[in-house]
């Protein structure tokens, strides 16, 4: 996970599955919610739905994100909106899966786009997610990935 870009995180992880097995996990919502947080996903380009976590008022996170699909690739790239659902929060991210074959598992890339590098809630925020991101989220997926 790089911290040079403002802007964005960056995750680089090797999961030693195959991208049909990773692909799973990122899209199916029962699988997605046992690592990531619960929600309506479907896959399907302009779908809608809501995921819930704990709200974090330190970094003005409310605990409820609206997201949205906006492009994907089976077994590639999955390009998601992020936005938190107070109104008086800021936030607008793309969330970007993509999948890479390597031997018989999968390169993993997370870009996490938008945060604003001047609004200290924001880059706060920036720097838990990228925690959370290498250590539990990571973990969690890999977690479930070994018990498929």
């Amino acid at each position: 996970m790089s911290d040079d870009d403002l802007t964005a995180l960056h995750l680089d992880q090797f999961l030693p599955h195959p991208p049909a097995k990773v692909w799973r996990a990122l899209t199916e919502p029962d699988l997605l919610a046992r690592w990531l947080m619960p929600g309506d996903f479907r896959l399907e380009v302009g779908h809608r739905y809501v995921m819930r976590a704990v709200p974090m008022p330190s970094t003005g996170f409310s605990g409820t994100v609206l997201a949205e699909v906006l492009a994907f690739e089976p077994e590639r790239m999955l390009r998601l909106r992020w936005r938190d659902a107070d109104p008086a929060d800021d936030t607008d991210w793309t969330v970007t899966w993509t999948l890479e074959p390597e031997g018989t598992g999968t390169r993993l890339f997370l870009r996490h786009d938008g945060f604003d590098p001047d609004n200290p809630l924001q880059q706060r925020a920036r720097r838990i997610m990228g925690g959370g991101w290498r250590s539990a989220v990571i973990r969690g997926l890999e977690d479930l990935l070994d018990s498929l």
